[in-house]
């Protein structure tokens, strides 16, 4: 039986997502990698106990997590039953729907068809009555917005999610979604866009975005995949993410630039007391706009690794120029 720590809010520094009445862990879990069926299931069970027992309150799902697709929504439904049903108005879970699960017209992207039958799917799987956010996992170019959105807001409304959120949407297509998503009565709580120091497509526009409808976000592969950690300091690891064959980080995208990058990053992470994937989740958090940081993991340090990044000093203008400068190369 599973007794979570008591102490476990005093750990966590939680932030406002927007200007909405929801607070969410400044650092959250996502079950992207290390929860499918090729997993171990005791070792994702430590991992999702480990995060509530440091007050990390959001997991964060899709239809496709694995692989196979659908089994980590499957893994995380049996733990869910063994460990966390107790405490399931504690918890934040979400999922998306957007990218291809079954074969035929009906199968992806942002049909209403295509995104409720997904989400029933998904609480089927987690055996769940409902989802606390369910995203639109990326726009579709050939779907009415307006189909998406009214999707997600009959999602909404038939109890199936308490929240709407959208997912790696522009700026001018956030704007519009948010717009509709008003007009319908079911604002669109949340945003969760790629975003790292090797990735900012989101500034400034998405950024200004967000702060002028009022909408959280939840910037996901905050540390590029493990780059910007101590993974890749002596090259390609064995375990690590782009050693293995269902990963999404290929060994052609570590290239001498990047490693070279890498490793000025850590010293200045050093200097400043932190450890490289500290400095990097610090370094995304530092904009009011990013409610919190999505992190993946493959075993319990890296989350209490993780966790002590709220806890670091703010960034001085001296080092925020120090990145910028190893950055630029």
């Amino acid at each position: 039986m599973y007794t979570p720590a008591q102490n476990r809010y005093e750990t966590m520094t939680y932030r406002r997502c927007g200007k909405s009445g929801i607070r969410l862990p400044l650092i959250s879990l996502g079950l992207w990698h290390n929860f499918g069926g090729v997993d171990t299931l005791e070792n994702a069970r430590a991992m999702l106990r480990r995060a509530f027992d440091l007050g990390i309150t959001h997991f964060d799902l899709a239809n496709n997590y694995g692989p196979p697709p659908g089994s980590a929504e499957e893994n995380f439904g049996r733990l869910m039953e063994q460990d966390f049903r107790p405490f399931r108005d504690e918890l934040i879970i979400s999922s998306k729907a957007g990218y291809l699960m079954w074969p035929g017209p009906y199968g992806e992207w942002g049909s209403r068809k295509y995104l409720i039958a997904s989400l029933d799917q998904s609480l089927g799987r987690m055996g769940l009555d409902y989802v606390d956010i369910f995203y639109s996992h990326r726009p579709d170019p050939e779907t009415p917005l307006e189909e998406t959105m009214m999707a997600l807001d009959f999602a909404v409304r038939s109890g199936r999610a308490l929240y709407a959120g959208i997912s790696s949407y522009p700026a001018d297509l956030t704007r519009k979604a948010a717009e509709i998503l008003k007009s319908l009565g079911t604002p669109c709580l949340i945003h969760q866009p790629s975003y790292s120091m090797f990735n900012r497509w989101i500034e400034p526009d998405l950024l200004t975005a967000l702060r002028d409808t009022g909408m959280g976000s939840i910037v996901f592969s905050p540390l590029a995949q493990g780059l910007l950690s101590d993974k890749y300091l002596g090259g390609i690891a064995a375990g690590s993410r782009a050693s293995k064959p269902h990963g999404y980080l290929r060994p052609e995208q570590i290239t001498d630039d990047k490693l070279t990058k890498v490793r000025a990053l850590n010293e200045l992470a050093l200097a400043r007391g932190q450890s490289l994937a500290q400095m990097a989740l610090t370094w995304v958090l530092r904009h009011p706009e990013v409610t919190s940081a999505l992190i993946g993991a493959s075993r319990v340090e890296q989350i209490e690794d993780a966790v002590g990044a709220i806890h670091q000093p703010r960034f001085s203008s001296d080092e925020l120029s120090r990145i910028e400068t190893i950055l630029a190369g």
